[in-house]
């Protein structure tokens, strides 16, 4: 048992070699004894990991049963080890490519990201194929891990000294077991500790990213399972100073148009470093833009290059961008509290007699928008369906961005004014093709991504050449930004704070907003931002500030997000880096890497922004969950 048991240990440290092999430009450990000191400190949550999913190989193993060393029992043994063994080691071989999408160990919660997926058996084999060699490699490690484990036999001896000595001596090994897997489990013997969980990674972490090295996907699942992970910070915030800090009620004397139309495109995977625009002053080494067409539309636009997601999945970014609640470890579209009256930019527009819809080319349903976009209170969601032509569906996701585009546009040709539309698009996104008769017509770079980039841009371009025409568009504000980044190119984008840079972009026709933004920006400022548009002159529930209101008295730019189990807040020239209870790091607003932790030297404005962060979750997680969104 203790060979076998061994061999767990074996294979979860290799895996481990490969989570470091796939990611270590993301991971940033710099030498061997790091990596060898972070290995050390995982073996404390491999051991929770193993002891849970062996825990039934174990009993079966030390009961004091004559027939334990039969061949027919062994053989159920062997089964239930290799069943559980094989599946909870599996996660290991995903994080493998998922965590360069996620940035952190994948949860329970990643549910969220497939189960409103008709196709899933499809998107598992497409990504087994697009992904072949981590499949080869789970095959292969799982034959040698069943010939290591045949390697050794099992004799059978009879135990001479009598049944009661044998039954008392198995009794005695049996607790003895039993005491080290509570311990192993827990993840040591203190009586008044509680079980180790995600966040007690952090403790061996030099640098933040280091704790998802430290981890295991299979005892990150565990731990989430049946988890409830909105719940109420454990301290206190007084009212007025959530009043004072947070604003979470917004009210804007705004001298906004007289009810344009507003269009927001959310553009799948579409990172801040693509774009050419957002780039200009990055002094990145040989940059090259794949967005001929958006950077021109830039140039007459007003454009936020620090702004960022809060969120890394899809649906974060819908809730983020429509009713500025942004998703932390978990997204609040799948928690238990999503379905309440949520005032968001949708219920705001609708008051004001607008016409409401939402576009997204994939099947209905799919990525849970269609439920959301019914609770934000939409008047029309057009998808796959409404398209009705699947002659021009991507085959994955759904229909290809330039005809959806121009449908949208149709579509939008028949409303009656003032209306508010956001489309969701679809094609920049792995399995990273585009359609067959653009072959060779963009550059396809130096990653996959960069071909579906040139092609999202020509959609823009060709949506907007046909728009312009309309007698409705002069009237219309279009902001453009992104759900999430993606694939990464360029080493300033793998610093951590990056790995959340996505565009903000406002388009008048008008030329009322113009120029380049380099205050703080986020996804959640954008509802706020259109309600000030629209001249909206009644209070709203808002945690995002208005992005072109001057007032003395507005939110002051900041930036709310995750990484990994830990939130990130920042604010003026401070990252303050906050485990839930208490600030862990602080960093210069400058160090988008995470380098320099300089909590050692607190200052009083460092107190102020751990405040800050405090008092946004206290309320955040208290509207949410008393349902008073």
């Amino acid at each position: 048992m203790i060979y076998r048991l061994l061999l767990v240990y074996l294979f979860y440290s290799f895996t481990r070699f490969l989570f470091f092999i796939y990611n270590y430009s993301l991971l940033e450990i710099d030498s061997l004894f790091e990596y060898l000191r972070l290995s050390y400190h995982g073996i404390g949550f491999d051991t929770a990991a193993i002891f849970y999913l062996n825990s039934l190989f174990v009993v079966l193993s030390m009961l004091p049963f004559g027939i334990n060393t039969r061949g027919v029992y062994q053989k159920i043994l062997f089964y239930i080890y290799f069943v559980t063994n094989l599946i909870g080691i599996s996660f290991n071989f995903v994080d493998l490519i998922y965590y360069k999408f996620n940035y952190s160990r994948t949860t329970v919660a990643e549910w969220a990201v497939v189960e409103n997926e008709a196709n899933k058996t499809q998107m598992f084999l497409r990504f087994a194929v697009s992904y072949w060699h981590v499949l080869v490699l789970f095959v292969l490690v799982s034959i040698l891990w069943v010939f290591l484990y045949k390697k050794v036999k099992l004799k059978s001896k009879p135990y001479t000294k009598g049944p009661v000595l044998y039954v008392l001596t198995s009794f005695i090994s049996f607790l003895v077991m039993a005491a080290l897997m509570v311990g192993g489990i827990r993840g040591d013997f203190k009586k008044s500790t509680r079980p180790i969980n995600l966040v007690d990674a952090n403790r061996h972490a030099s640098k933040i990213q280091h704790a998802d090295f430290v981890l295991n996907t299979p005892f990150a699942i565990i731990r989430t399972f049946n988890k409830k992970t909105f719940k109420k910070v454990p301290y206190a915030i007084e009212k007025s100073v959530i009043d004072r800090i947070v604003q979470p009620i917004k009210m804007y004397e705004s001298t906004g148009e007289t009810k344009p139309n507003i269009v927001v495109f959310i553009t799948e995977s579409f990172g801040r470093e693509y774009w050419g625009a957002f780039n200009d002053k990055a002094q990145i080494p040989e940059y090259i833009s794949y967005t001929p067409f958006l950077d021109s539309l830039a140039t007459k636009s007003l454009i936020f290059n620090n702004a960022y997601a809060n969120g890394r999945k899809s649906i974060h970014g819908m809730s983020s961008v429509l009713a500025g609640i942004p998703s932390f470890k978990d997204a609040f579209t799948s928690s238990p509290y999503t379905n309440q009256d949520v005032e968001s930019v949708v219920s705001v527009l609708n008051s004001e007699g607008y016409d409401t819809s939402f576009f997204h080319g994939a099947p209905n349903g799919s990525m849970g928008f269609l439920g959301f976009s019914n609770i934000l209170g939409f008047d029309h969601y057009y998808g796959k369906t409404e398209f009705n032509n699947d002659t021009l569906f991507d085959g994955f996701w759904g229909i290809w961005d330039e005809p959806f585009f121009q449908f949208t546009k149709e579509t939008l040709d028949t409303k009656t004014t003032p209306f508010f539309s956001t489309i969701f698009t679809v094609t920049s996104h792995e399995p990273y093709i585009i359609p067959d008769k653009y072959d060779g017509k963009f550059p396809k770079g130096d990653i996959p991504m960069h071909q579906c980039i040139g092609y999202t841009d020509f959609a823009f371009k060709q949506f907007f050449e046909t728009a312009k025409k309309e007698p409705w568009f002069d009237n219309t504000i279009f902001i453009i930004t992104a759900d999430h980044t993606n694939q990464i190119q360029y080493s300033e984008y793998l610093k951590p704070m990056n790995r959340l840079a996505v565009p903000i972009l406002i388009y008048s026709p008008k030329g009322r907003y113009t120029g380049v933004n380099s205050e703080l920006a986020q996804q959640i400022d954008i509802y706020p931002t259109i309600v000030d548009m629209i001249g909206y002159d009644q209070p709203f529930r808002s945690w995002g500030r208005s992005l072109i209101n001057e007032q003395p008295s507005k939110t002051p730019p900041f930036v709310v997000s995750s990484m990994g189990q830990n939130y990130m807040y920042s604010v003026g020239d401070i990252i303050c880096i906050f485990d839930g209870v208490k600030a862990i790091g602080f960093y210069d607003i400058n160090d988008l890497g995470l380098e320099t932790n300089l909590i050692s030297n607190r200052t009083k404005d460092m107190d102020a922004v751990e405040l800050a962060c405090k008092a946004f979750l206290k309320d955040y997680f208290d509207k949410i969950i008393d349902r008073n969104l």
